[in-house]
């Protein structure tokens, strides 16, 4: 056999150790994220929902999801581990502002247009803007369509006299 046979077997081969190396370097990342849960941090469980943690056993997380609500969690089951700010950002709405020197967007256009005192000087133009669009009424009416809708018949509501 050829080298040159060999080379797409090669390659395959190739890119499955890759693809389960990636697999297996994510599975212990997530297996550190879980072990590193303290009671107190905020979490989302893969099905979405938040909580706080509790307790944390071998196998189990005994989380806060609310007042009075105490849920008991496989480890698995948890999805993340958040930090303080994101889980208040996400959980209560509350920001914490990091970046109070950074320009803030406006909610409006109106300050990216100019400042206020020129459009407040600008003369007002009650003029109509082209738009290139023409109303059908004042179009003159084409011969073939005027023969066209005669030839029709006209619909009624229903009322027929022909009985």
């Amino acid at each position: 056999m050829s080298l040159l046979t060999l080379l797409p077997f090669i390659v395959l081969i190739g890119a499955m150790f890759l693809m389960t190396r990636s697999a297996k370097k994510k599975q212990q990342q997530a297996v550190e994220m879980r072990n590193q849960m303290q009671p107190g941090s905020g979490i989302r469980t893969i099905g979405g929902m938040y909580a706080t943690v509790k307790e944390v056993n071998e196998d189990t997380v005994l989380v806060d999801a609310g007042p009075g609500v105490e849920l008991l969690f496989a480890k698995n089951a948890i999805g993340a581990v958040l930090t303080d700010d994101e889980y208040n950002r996400i959980v209560h709405g509350i920001e914490h502002d990091l970046k109070s020197d950074t320009d803030i967007v406006p909610d409006d256009a109106s300050s990216l247009t100019g400042s206020d005192d020129s459009a407040a000087d600008a003369p007002a133009d009650d003029k109509a803007v082209d738009l290139g669009k023409k109303d059908v009424a004042d179009e003159p009416a084409d011969e073939a369509t005027e023969a066209k809708t005669d030839a029709e018949p006209k619909k009624t509501d229903g009322d027929s006299e022909a009985k």
